[in-house]
């Protein structure tokens, strides 16, 4: 006769509690934006995040991303200026490029 082995059911894994991530008070202190930058985006004072949110919703309106490889942006003349003249960049370089625009 052939024992069988009994099936125990695993209690699921306690989940920590999940702590709450502060923002990092570096990105979100108001920065100055140039005038070039200001013309794309807007004037006065803003955090970089919404300096990149507000980037985000002029390359989307006017259709400025790339159709083959959506990682990169065409520069429009507005933008061209901002990525020292380059016709296009990608979204990891548009970042280092528009932080000179902020002080």
């Amino acid at each position: 006769m052939a024992t069988k082995k009994k099936v125990v059911a695993k209690k699921p894994a306690k989940k920590k509690a999940a702590a709450k991530r502060k923002p990092n008070a570096a990105f979100m202190k108001p920065m100055t934006v140039s005038a070039a930058l200001g013309a794309v985006i807007g004037t006065g004072a803003m955090p970089r995040t919404e300096v990149t949110k507000k980037i985000w919703l002029y390359i989307k309106k006017h259709k400025l991303q790339d159709a083959k490889n959506k990682r990169n942006i065409n520069a429009d003349e507005k933008l061209k200026e901002i990525f020292g003249g380059k016709k296009q960049v990608s979204m990891f370089e548009m970042t280092k490029l528009v932080s000179k625009h902020l002080k």
